[in-house]
């Protein structure tokens, strides 16, 4: 397996030395879950956590960075959305905090808040969901880009994994380090997407059930008895009312939200709301639902939110011990590419 080591090694040298770490595995950021615990265990093993920072206030994200620090000399990330009120704050206590890594999500940053980023020293990802959106992002001055297809859990786009691989790495692999994500649970799907180009991959799913993880062990034990199948897309019920998908563990609260976005839109109708504030009950929704499910323990009103890849979540693992898997899977693969098959008689 030597061989096979230092191949990997090669593949994803670009993004263990954009990172910092020693296996181009990001974590993805979820909400409630991506804390100090969890983030710090998966840098401590050897990849890269990131914080979620969500809905947090400065005050608190410079907290949370902090806790972290304590419990991790190795570098880690912080995830910030867009559309947060108080983004340029948040930056800059990234900045202050010496964050050396900056997520921005939730939406297409603009090239002032990326400039923001950077300026405090941090090198800044952004999620990019088509090529336009890539070259756009890069012309911003993102150093790096991740790629989410939708078999991920949480918010998702439309298209999957593979296509958008398939789309943006041919052009983009070469200009900045991408990073691949959406329903990724193998070394092996990792090894395909470093052989196209990605110099790592994000996956969030596959450490909710990490024992450093502080989801509730109810929230952990549905997603270790869930199938791929049972993760599944929200619906939209009226095109002209745009709500970005979700995808979760189908239970009472996903059915919930078919009605609350029903009353939602209703009250959009009367003028009792203007969209834009429709849109964010939406999103509190979820933030409250999720919350349920992973504080509280919740699994049948709150919101199970999982990935595709949650059939390969078998059983809870420390976060080191679900890497070193992963990083054995993908030597096995690129071990049997170098051995010639049998032919046959």
């Amino acid at each position: 397996m030597v061989d096979a080591r230092q191949r990997l090694g090669h593949l994803w040298r670009r993004g263990t030395e954009f990172l910092g770490c020693e296996v181009a595995i990001l974590g993805g950021a979820m909400s409630w879950i991506s804390e100090r615990s969890l983030v710090a265990a998966l840098s401590n093993a050897g990849g890269f956590g990131v914080i979620a920072c969500g809905s947090m206030p400065p005050d608190r994200l410079a907290e949370e960075i902090a806790a972290t620090q304590d419990l991790t000399a190795r570098p880690f990330g912080v995830n910030l959305i867009t559309m947060h009120p108080e983004l340029d704050r948040l930056i800059d206590v990234c900045g202050q905090m010496g964050v050396g890594h900056v997520v921005l999500a939730g939406g297409l940053p603009g090239s002032a808040a990326i400039k923001r980023a950077k300026d405090t020293g941090a090198r800044v990802m952004c999620f990019a969901p088509a090529l336009v959106a890539a070259k756009k992002l890069i012309r911003s001055g993102a150093d790096a880009l991740v790629i989410e297809g939708t078999e991920a859990g949480g918010h998702i786009g439309p298209v999957a994994t593979g296509v958008l691989a398939q789309e943006i790495l041919p052009e983009m692999a070469a200009q900045v380090p991408v990073f691949v994500a959406g329903g990724i649970g193998r070394g092996e799907a990792i090894v395909s997407y470093l052989e196209m180009g990605a110099v790592g991959v994000q996956l969030g799913t596959r450490f909710v059930c990490a024992t450093e993880c502080v989801a509730h062990p109810n929230f952990k034990q549905a997603f270790i008895r869930a199938a791929a199948r049972d993760a599944v897309p929200t619906v939209q019920v009226d095109p002209a009312f745009p709500v970005i998908p979700v995808r979760a563990l189908a239970n009472e609260g996903s059915r919930r939200f078919v009605r609350f976005q029903h009353e939602v839109i209703a009250r959009y109708r009367a003028g009792e709301l203007e969209m834009k504030a429709a849109q964010l009950e939406i999103e509190h929704y979820w933030a409250g639902a999720l919350r349920r499910a992973v504080i509280d323990g919740d699994v049948e009103t709150g919101s199970v939110m999982a990935g595709q890849s949650v059939g390969m979540v078998t059983r809870e693992q420390p976060c080191a011990e679900i890497i070193a898997e992963l990083v054995l899977q993908a030597e096995a693969a690129l071990a049997a590419r170098a051995t010639p098959a049998p032919l046959e008689a």
